[in-house]
Order: structure tokens, then C-alpha cells, then sequence
């Protein structure tokens, strides 16, 4: 079995792969003050929940956007397994031309997203990742990294709104019944969620406006169940597509 590890400024999210059929995903907090060895605890005993032993995984891949955390998942995969994982990252074999001005700056879950998005898509396409921050990252359709766009994510632009409005409450992040909100937690729901997937979709319009070549449209990451149907842009919601690329990846370099 192959481990995906997914490290990102909220969550990480664990997957287990048998050959390409991910057969477990696991979620815990990206918790900057938890040692190795908690961590270590943690996935094993989620492990032991599905009836996994740990010498059933064989390899491990990590991408990692919190440099302070990369050491410690290696030392994760190292305690709990006994293995070696390949940390995406410079000198990795992506299969994918990276055509911004410096490529050591895209983030490793935006190299496995788009990798697993073009894949996907087989053609141009655009992956909106709806995380701590929301990533729009555009593959062409010969299969090269284009660039994108990083906007505030969801959750921290309503952060912001309850921190600075002294008199708005803090409200659900959630559809609301309808537009035109008739008290303060629907009309607060209808600018936090409406608003949100109006700038996805108007990202998108300037996006394909700018390449001027087709794309599929895919959405993944916490809050794309939440944003997609309410997208006129969004094609298709895909939760697990970082762990799907990531899986790609190490087959890529798989000796």
C-alpha cells in the first residue's frame, strides 16, 4: 500500500492506496505544537481502526506546504512504517512543464492537483482548490503548468468579517434559503457563500477569457461541496484529487 500524505495550513489528510483504488483517507489538524511521535500515534491508531497493519505500507509520498512541518511527517513515515517517504518538491519528476517565472515557488499540493487535474481532464483545465487559501491553477491543454490565481480562502474572509464588525454575530457558513437575506444571519450567509461562488465564477470567466483555449472546470478541497453547485463555472467536484496526484507522482518516480 501507498501512503499520501497531504500537509496543509489547516488540515492533513492521510490516504492509503492499493495499486490506484484509494481505500482510506484520514483527516487531523495541522497543529504546529504536535511532536512527530503524536503524530506517529495518531495515524497508526487510525490505522488499527480499519484493521491496517503498519507493514502493509510499503511507501509513502509527502507534499508539505508548512515548512516547519515537512521534518516531522518524514520522521512520521519513518517511525510508524520504517520507510523513506518522497517529499514533492524541487527535482521531483512531475511530468509537467512549469511554465511560471519561478518554479520553485508553486506549492506542492498545486503541482499534485493539477497533475492529477490534467489527467483527469485530458485536456486544459482549471482546478479551483477551496482551501485555507483558494488556488485556481490552469493547466494547458498540452499539459503544462500555466500559473493561477490565490485568493483569500472561504473561511478566512468570514473570519475577518465576524473580527471586524462589532455588531454581526458569527454565523454558519451555509446556503442560505434564499438571495435577498430578511435578517442579519441570512443576509451575512448570503454575502459569505453567494459572494463567494460569484468570485470563483468571475475568476473563471477572466481566466478562460485571458488563455482563450477551452477547460474543464474542477473543484476540490473542504468547502467545493458547499461553493460548486452554486457556480455556474464549476463542472465536477472532486474531494480526493490532491491524494489522487499525489499517488500519480510517486509513480512517476517510482524506481
Amino acid at each position: 500500500m501507498l501512503l499520501a500524505v497531504d500537509v496543509g495550513n489547516t488540515n492533513i489528510v492521510f490516504g492509503l492506496f492499493e495499486e490506484e483504488t484509494l481505500l482510506h483517507q484520514f483527516r487531523v489538524e495541522s497543529a504546529r505544537a504536535r511532536t512527530a511521535d503524536e503524530y506517529a500515534v495518531q495515524l497508526r491508531a487510525m490505522l488499527a481502526m480499519h484493521g491496517i497493519a503498519p507493514d502493509a505500507v510499503h511507501a509513502a509520498i509527502v507534499a508539505c506546504v508548512v515548512p516547519s512541518l515537512t521534518e516531522p511527517m518524514l520522521h512520521v513515515v519513518r517511525q510508524a512504517f520504517g520507510r523513506e517517504a518522497l517529499v514533492v518538491g524541487p527535482g521531483i519528476r512531475t511530468g509537467m512543464a512549469i511554465l511560471i517565472d519561478n518554479p520553485r515557488e508553486v506549492g506542492a499540493d498545486r503541482i499534485a492537483e493539477a497533475v492529477a487535474g490534467f489527467d483527469k481532464a485530458k485536456g486544459g483545465v482549471i482546478v479551483v482548490d477551496f482551501g485555507t487559501s483558494t488556488n485556481f491553477d490552469v493547466v494547458t491543454p498540452k499539459g503544462e503548468y500555466l500559473g493561477g490565481v490565490l485568493a483569500p480562502g472561504l473561511q478566512i474572509s468570514a473570519e475577518a468579517l465576524f473580527a471586524r464588525a462589532a455588531k454581526l454575530p458569527r454565523v454558519e457558513i451555509a446556503k442560505p434559503p434564499r438571495v435577498v437575506g430578511r435578517n442579519t444571519v441570512h443576509a451575512m450567509q448570503s454575502g459569505i457563500v453567494y459572494g463567494y461562488a460569484s468570485l470563483v465564477d468571475g475568476l473563471v470567466d477572466r481566466l478562460l477569457a485571458e488563455v482563450g483555449y477551452p477547460c474543464a472546470i474542477i473543484a476540490t478541497g473542504g468547502l467545493a461541496p458547499l461553493i460548486a453547485p452554486l457556480s455556474r463555472t464549476i463542472g465536477e467536484v472532486d474531494e480526493v484529487l490532491t491524494l489522487v496526484g499525489l499517488r500519480i507522482l510517486h509513480d512517476r518516480n517510482r524506481l
